[in-house]
């Protein structure tokens, strides 16, 4: 790196840390926003979180009358592009669409160059997404009960798959597992496609999957689905009961999404953020496009998103210290 980017970088970081003066974000408020805003998505084109990014800047930007550039910083599990937004300027022009994976990052990572409570200000929650629970059609289990039962009696021979180790997938697989005090091996993937195409297979025997990636498989009869993740039913399978449901109260495990800022950002144009996601988010389009895609809209105010992510920190926490899970 060059000396006058070492300078650049260190002044920008600085700046950062300047705190407004009263009245000042009121000011900035008024006349925001007059620029095209950032959204920084921390995974590559084309997933899961990237496809939610367009599918939210589309109408956002809208509803706010001003262009929403989104830009990918993929790697580190979500990690680099979450760092870079710490270090931006809190003036509205720079958000990072957060994923829970990265709540959960904290624990899983012995060392990390940012702190979400300290280095990010909540803007608001977008949506929640629930994982299937199904296995391949020779598995001999036809319900929670049954997988538990068949785990218990081969212990340490049924294995898993996963989009990749510390993933929600993983994790899921991994509390399901402790709650109910399996010996299971689990065999990550890079990625979710390779996991699903190895259960089709039947070179694994069950995983935690994001509802689209296994839904027409599912239909087909490829797949058998035994239940869902999260606390509520999903809507694009409804007769399909919880884990919760099926013997294992208090379990939910959903991935989720949301929109956060640099620390410091003014508190007038949080709310204003805040307001435009929740137009967003709370019309019948919006939801019914969530619901095609496994997914249920989430509505928080600025404080209680930030209570949000506060409590998430801490189940996440728990979630990877029962797992046992670590990365490096």
């Amino acid at each position: 790196m060059s000396a006058l980017r070492l300078i650049a970088t260190a002044l920008m970081a600085g700046l950062a840390l300047i705190p407004l003066w009263p009245g000042q974000g009121e000011a900035l408020a008024q006349g925001y926003p007059n620029h095209p805003i950032r959204l920084v998505v921390p995974f590559p084109p084309g997933g899961p979180a990237d496809i939610l990014a367009r599918n939210i800047t589309t109408r956002l930007s809208e509803v706010l009358a001003q262009q929403i550039v989104i830009e990918n910083r993929g790697g580190g599990n979500g990690n680099i592009g979450t760092d870079l937004v710490a270090h931006a300027l809190p003036d509205g022009y720079t958000l990072l669409l957060l994923p829970s994976a990265v709540i959960a990052n904290q624990s899983l990572y012995a060392k990390l160059p940012f702190n979400i409570q300290r280095d990010f200000a909540p803007v608001a929650p977008i949506a929640s997404f629930a994982l299937m629970l199904v296995t391949h059609p020779s598995v001999p289990a036809r319900s929670v009960a049954e997988l538990i039962a068949l785990a218990k009696a081969r212990p340490g021979t049924l294995n898993y798959g996963s989009a990749g180790s510390g993933g929600g997938a993983h994790l899921a697989a991994a509390s399901f597992a402790t709650a109910a005090g399996l010996e299971l091996v689990h065999i990550p993937y890079k990625g979710t496609g390779p996991a699903v195409a190895d259960l089709l297979g039947g070179q694994v025997a069950f995983m935690f999957a994001s509802i689209p990636s296994v839904i027409q498989h599912v239909k087909a009869g490829k797949l058998r689905a035994l239940a869902v993740s999260s606390a509520r039913r999903s809507a694009l399978a409804p007769d399909l009961p919880t884990i919760a449901e099926s013997g294992m109260p208090g379990y939910d495990i959903a991935s989720w999404f949301g929109l956060v800022a640099p620390a410091g950002l003014p508190g007038e144009l949080a709310s204003r953020l805040n307001a435009a996601v929740g137009r967003i988010v709370r019309s019948a389009e919006f939801k019914e496009q969530l619901q095609a895609e496994g997914g249920d809209a989430m509505d928080l105010s600025v404080e209680a998103f930030g209570e949000f992510i506060r409590a998430e920190s801490v189940r996440w926490a728990r979630v990877v210290r029962d797992a046992g899970a670590h990365l490096d």
